[in-house]
């Protein structure tokens, strides 16, 4: 990810929705290195934030509803989250989640594309989002699986004026040059009953021994460590409750 600070319109926050926090919490914490903060106040029902040091990283809270499945979401940064969600709406998305103001940290709605892939957006306040991008522990990376790859390139370069590159191997997403994100085709290689879906990636230092040590805490191997042509060492994930995450060698730009 080139994009290293939080921007308007890129990657700014990861956040795991989850059936089981506890279980959760102890995999990523031991997995990553993660310092974790419980938010006390009742309204907030258990959500817990992650930090690399000081530097606030990801988040996870109970799922809210039974239709809700385990999974992590990525977040885009806003300037105006209504405007955007209105975007959304207007190019043939969904808006799951009005937007809402979480207290004075900011305001969020969750959305999704054409093809029901979810992702939310943040228009910060006080909280600004991810305070680290593309160093060991944090956000590296983020990945749209879809079976629509033309419509999802039209939609998102409509709502959030996205770059398209397109290679023989591969499809990148960025802005103003600096690339954060991909696109996978699911095609055939992904069950018919498997959803559309955002995944990232988290970058590590080293891949084969986060890899070996993520099997040990319980995570189910995908895609072990693989050198991918021209881009970074990188594996994939479901942790035991189902969450779909990947890791990715820190400072590798796709």
């Amino acid at each position: 990810m080139k994009i290293t600070t939080p921007t308007v319109n890129a990657p700014c926050w990861v956040e795991l929705g989850t059936s089981d926090p506890e279980a959760a919490r102890t995999l990523y914490r031991e997995l990553f290195g993660w310092r974790a903060e419980s938010d006390p106040r009742e309204e907030v029902d258990g959500y817990t934030r992650f930090f690399v040091g000081d530097a606030p990283v990801a988040a996870i809270s109970p799922i809210s509803s039974p239709k809700q499945r385990t999974a992590w979401l990525v977040c885009f940064a806003s300037e105006d989250a209504d405007a955007t969600a209105a975007a959304v709406a207007t190019a043939g998305g969904k808006v799951l989640k009005e937007p809402t103001d979480l207290r004075d940290d900011g305001r969020f709605a969750v959305l999704a594309d054409p093809s029901d892939a979810v992702f939310t957006i943040w228009q910060a306040n006080a909280f600004k989002g991810a305070g680290l991008l593309n160093e060991p522990g944090s956000l590296g990376w983020v990945e749209l699986a879809t079976r629509d790859t033309a419509g999802a390139k039209e939609f998102y370069s409509r709502v959030f004026g996205w770059s398209v590159t397109v290679s023989e191997m591969y499809t990148q997403w960025g802005l103003a040059g600096d690339d954060f994100g991909g696109m996978l085709d699911m095609a055939e290689q992904f069950p018919p009953d498997v959803p559309p879906y955002w995944m990232p990636y988290f970058a590590v230092a080293d891949v084969d021994l986060t890899a070996e040590r993520a099997a040990g805490l319980g995570a189910t191997v995908m895609l072990p460590p693989t050198d991918v042509p021209g881009g970074p060492r990188l594996a994939v994930f479901h942790d035991a409750q189902g969450a779909r995450f990947g890791i990715h060698t820190a400072g590798a730009e796709g």
